[in-house]
């Protein structure tokens, strides 16, 4: 498989029609799958993590658990898949998950709801400000 699919969810949220949609995709194109799971964090200071370490810690169990939930339906239809998460500002992390990583042809946004377009009153989601910076297509898979 020369094709990777990136399926991005947030706040521990899976849209289960996003993983339908990505599964689908994957075996239209023949590639390979990661789901990625991004929780907001602020960490003041930026060089202690000592205080949040706990709450770190029962994050990755909880959304471990989500994750491997979601793995299994790529693997039963022959999927390769693998997962991750990344905390912390949820813009810089998808970055740098990106960078350490080999390309992704399609970065599907799996939160269920559309970006909001730039206008007066409304507040910019922080994938709406990448749009312009990713190598790739972004699809978003919402309720509508």
């Amino acid at each position: 498989m020369f094709r990777n699919i990136l399926l991005v969810f947030e706040n521990e949220e899976i849209f289960p029609e996003a993983l339908i949609y990505v599964r689908e995709f994957a075996r239209r194109i023949d590639a390979k799958v990661t789901l990625l799971m991004i929780v907001p964090m602020s960490f003041v200071g930026r060089t202690v993590i000592g205080p949040k370490r706990n709450t770190i810690r029962n994050t990755e169990i909880r959304v471990g658990k989500l994750l491997s939930d979601c793995l299994q339906g790529f693997i039963q239809e022959g999927i390769e898949v693998n997962s991750a998460l990344k905390i912390g500002d949820p813009a810089q992390e998808l970055m740098k998950f990106l960078a350490d990583r080999p390309p992704f042809q399609s970065i599907v946004w799996g939160s269920g709801r559309d970006l909001p377009d730039k206008g007066r009153g409304v507040q910019r989601h922080w994938m709406s400000g990448l749009v312009g910076s990713l190598e790739c297509s972004l699809l978003t898979v919402s309720k509508r």
